[in-house]
C-alpha cells in the first residue's frame, strides 16, 4: 500500500512524500524535492552571458580607437601606420573569441557540476526493523548515493531542533550507539538534509519509525 501527502520545506517550496507499507516491520518514504525551476536555470545562463558580453564591448571599444599613425619625417606626405597596430587587433579579437568561448564552457560545466554533485531531486529512507535502515539520495544527473546503517547501531530516531539563518528548523536524525558506552551516543545522521522538510512532514515520518522500532523490539529473536 502507497499513499502521496504534500507539504512544504523551509522555504515554502512544495515537497511530496510518497509512503509505501509493504509489511508493519518494512516502510519506504520518497520524499521529492522541487525541480530545477527554468527561470533561475535562465537567470544564471543570462548572467554569465551578460557579463562576458560586456567584457566583449569592453575590449571592442578599446579596439576601435587605435593608435594615430606617425607623419615620416624624411617623407612628410607619406603617413605610416605602426606595425605594432596589426598585432595588437590580431590580439583583441584573439582575447575576445577567448571571452566567449570561456562564458561557454563555465556555464556549461557549472551545470553540469550543479546537477551532479549539488541538486537532489528526491531522497529515500527505507527501514526495515530485522535489516537496518537505508537512505538513498537521487541526483538531477542521475546518481544515486546510498547509506546504510545496521539496525544494532541504531539507538532511536528523533526530531532535533537547530539554528539555520538565523531561525529555528526541525530535522530528523538517527542516533547510533556508542560500542564502548552503553547508554552513549557515537553519531548523529541527519536526514532529508537536501529537502529540509518542515515539522509537520517530519512528524509522519517519525511517528512510522517509532512503531518500527517498537515492532522490532517486542518481536522475540530466534537462538
Amino acid at each position: 500500500m502507497e499513499d502521496e501527502l504534500t507539504f512544504s520545506d523551509i522555504y515554502g517550496g512544495r515537497l511530496a512524500l510518497l509512503r509505501r507499507y509493504y509489511s508493519p516491520s518494512c516502510r519506504e518514504f520518497c520524499l521529492s524535492c522541487p525541480r530545477l525551476s527554468l527561470r533561475s536555470l535562465t537567470a544564471v545562463t543570462c548572467s554569465v552571458w551578460l557579463a562576458a558580453y560586456g567584457l566583449f564591448t569592453l575590449f571592442e571599444q578599446n579596439k576601435a580607437f587605435p593608435a594615430w599613425p606617425r607623419v615620416d619625417s624624411l617623407n612628410s606626405g607619406i603617413c605610416r601606420r605602426p606595425s605594432g597596430n596589426l598585432t595588437a587587433g590580431v590580439w583583441l579579437s584573439l582575447q575576445n573569441s577567448m571571452i566567449l568561448s570561456a562564458a561557454i564552457f563555465i556555464t556549461l560545466i557549472g551545470l553540469l557540476g550543479y546537477l551532479h554533485f549539488v541538486k537532489i531531486d528526491q531522497e529515500t529512507l527505507l527501514i526495515i526493523d530485522s535489516l537496518g535502515i537505508q537512505m538513498t539520495s537521487s541526483y538531477a544527473s542521475g546518481k544515486e548515493s546510498t547509506t546504510f546503517i545496521e539496525m544494532g547501531k541504531v539507538k532511536d530516531v528523533i526530531i532535533n531542533e537547530a539554528i539555520y539563518m538565523q531561525k529555528v528548523i526541525y530535522y530528523l536524525c538517527i542516533l547510533l550507539n556508542d560500542p564502548m558506552e552503553p547508554n552513549g551516543i557515537s553519531q548523529v545522521v541527519p536526514v532529508f538534509q537536501s529537502a529540509k522538510p518542515r515539522l509537520d512532514c517530519l512528524i509522519e515520518v517519525y511517528r512510522s519509525c517509532q512503531e518500527i522500532l517498537a515492532h522490532g523490539k517486542a518481536t522475540p529473536t530466534s537462538p
